[in-house]
């Protein structure tokens, strides 16, 4: 069973063109908070990343934020939170966020979210990580996402054993409740190649 106190959030730093984005971001943060979940999070004040981290301050709750020195100059960078975290770049700031949280859920987003998605399935996969994964979905927003991984496993780039462990759910409190039971010693946690933790 995995121990969750801290759950990574990536996701867009837009609004997106559909209103259920922003309910859905902001419907996470305040189901995290209620849970006694701390948010650990890109540090922005804009988007579907500010709207997250306003909803779980909003309800008394923790928000790690971790950004980069760079992005400060444009003042995107979220004041309020419990924790504002400076880094020197995207690297050190998608390590940080991996190391702080105990699971990660995908939001939507933009190429940046991707990036973070699947950083988190490689370095599952690698063995470098067993902390569960998951999509939290509106409208059907990551179908084609599942239909390209789906791809990759028929074209045999990726294994379904490392395929599966990415997990999908439409409300926040069943993709929490699964991570909650997620086993962290079963297949879905064995890497490609196993390394040296």
């Amino acid at each position: 069973m995995a121990e969750l106190r801290r759950v990574a959030v990536f996701c867009g730093s837009n609004h997106g063109a559909n209103p259920a984005y922003l309910e859905l971001a902001q419907h996470l943060g305040r189901r995290l908070a209620a849970r006694g979940l701390g948010l650990v999070y890109g540090g922005g004040s804009v988007g579907l990343m500010g709207a997250v981290a306003d909803a779980v301050l909003a309800e008394g709750g923790e928000v790690i934020g971790v950004i980069p020195e760079s992005m400060l100059k444009h003042e995107v960078a979220h004041h309020g939170c419990s924790d504002l975290i400076v880094v020197a770049d995207m690297f050190v700031r998608k390590a940080r966020m991996m190391e702080a949280a105990d699971a990660f859920i995908s939001l939507p987003g933009g190429i940046g979210t991707l990036d973070e998605l699947f950083e988190v399935m490689t370095w599952n996969q690698l063995g470098y990580l067993a902390k569960p994964n998951g999509l939290l979905d509106v409208g059907g927003f990551w179908d084609p996402l599942e239909t390209l991984l789906d791809a990759l496993v028929v074209g045999g780039f990726v294994r379904p054993e490392h395929r599966a462990p990415l997990l999908r759910e439409a409300d926040a409190d069943v993709l929490l409740d699964r991570f909650a039971a997620w086993d962290a010693t079963g297949p879905e946690a064995l890497g490609k190649w196993k390394v040296e933790r």
